[in-house]
């Protein structure tokens, strides 16, 4: 686990009431939920990107077989 840092920020009641609520169930931290939903919410993030380029890539290969297929 990394350096633990602590910052303030804001989020609404219901919302942060029902992740200590989940916390509590898990038996864990907010602070680890929050850190593993964060992190979750990053990489989903960068996959994309890298997923779009990957499929752009594909197409322009293919372009001409795509486009007897599609006829």
């Amino acid at each position: 686990m990394g350096e633990m840092v602590k910052f303030s920020s804001k989020m609404e009641r219901e919302a942060l009431e029902a992740l200590r609520a989940h916390a509590r169930e898990e038996g864990r931290t907010l602070a680890g939920l929050l850190t593993e939903a964060a992190k979750d919410f990053l990489a989903r993030r960068r996959v994309r990107p890298a997923f779009r380029e990957a499929a752009e890539a594909v197409l322009a290969e293919h372009d001409e077989l795509l486009s007897r297929l599609a006829k």
